[in-house]
């Protein structure tokens, strides 16, 4: 379900084309309150979305909604509380914002088969349901401490904070990893990602603060260049291009190649043509590994050699 509040209604056509071009419109309901509509209806039309996610999850199956963005919709409540004469607080939202938010976020949730059962009136019987919400807030300015934005962190289960000056500097997706958390961590995560993404966040924060500091440092050690520089590799690493996702595979191999130092000898400028290049050799030479690891997520020894000795031959047939 995608709830597009107080959006322009261009972006919200490319957004149901973009669905429309890769067959995801067939299983996607749009809920729409653009920027032309009533403030009533942009506050209402999260809870209808809502709604319609809860429907999919108290029947067995698994719903994922998407809040776009809850931002426009604490303006639009602001708006009608303000005009019901109710006293403004800080930024002059009502007092009830955070429930405003709260009451919508919660009822993204999991439900057990006896729920499921007792629901369908026995139809679905064994089936789990889930509604995940990926709620989104627009920060002005960068400041993430914000009303409306510690309100929501304080709601959710962690965040992906974007930057506008990473953004602006070609680095798309515009992640800050510095204050982007997880409060459910690798619960979510497959174990191969797990065990090979653990140390690239951390070089991502560390290269931040260090790239600031080394701006005012003429002489730095052997060991702050080498983080430095393996952080300049793992940032372009991460740049990513629009509409392209990647599978849990492909993604392991690039962490893999990250983690283990198989970049260190390769240019900057050419990390972006050795991850593609890297990730056409491995679908097409070692499909039954990708496929497994796509299938189960796990990590061992015989996955660890085999990706070792797909990424040794792959070096080996060009010079990068």
């Amino acid at each position: 379900v995608y709830v597009a509040v107080g959006q322009k209604a261009s972006t919200i056509a490319n957004v149901v084309r973009k669905l429309e071009e890769h067959g995801a419109l067939e299983n996607t309901i749009v809920v729409v309150a653009s920027a032309s509509e009533s403030a009533a209806l942009q506050y209402l039309a999260p809870f209808s979305g809502c709604t319609m996610g809860e429907y999919f999850r108290d029947r067995g199956e698994d719903a994922l909604i998407v809040y776009d963005d809850l931002s426009k919709q604490a303006v639009a409540y602001r708006q009608i509380s303000l005009l019901l004469k109710r006293p403004p607080g800080r930024e002059a939202y009502p007092g009830d914002v955070f429930y405003l938010h709260s009451r919508l976020l919660e009822r993204a949730s999991r439900v057990n088969a006896d729920y499921v059962e007792k629901f369908t009136n026995g139809e679905v019987k064994g089936k789990t349901g889930s509604l995940t919400a990926l709620p989104i807030i627009e920060t002005q300015g960068g400041d993430v401490s914000a009303f409306v934005p510690t309100n929501v962190i304080s709601i959710t289960d962690g965040q992906i904070f974007l930057e506008t000056d990473l953004f602006n500097s070609g680095i798309r997706p515009a992640v800050n990893a510095g204050i982007s958390v997880s409060r459910v961590g690798g619960a979510a995560q497959t174990k191969i990602v797990k065990k090979l993404g653990g140390g690239i966040r951390l070089a991502l924060a560390q290269y931040r603060e260090l790239a600031a500091f080394s701006q005012f440092a003429s002489d730095l050690d052997d060991a702050t260049r080498a983080q430095l520089e393996h952080g300049e590799r793992v940032t372009e690493l991460m740049k990513q291009k629009q509409y392209a996702p990647m599978s849990v595979a492909e993604m392991s191999l690039s962490l893999f190649a990250a983690e283990k130092g198989y970049l260190k000898d390769i240019e900057i400028a050419k990390i972006m043509d050795f991850e593609a290049g890297l990730i056409s050799y491995a679908n097409s030479t070692y499909a039954e590994l990708m496929a497994q690891i796509n299938e189960t997520g796990n990590y061992n020894a015989e996955i660890e050699a085999q990706l070792k000795e797909l990424l040794e031959k792959f070096k080996s047939t060009q010079t990068w």
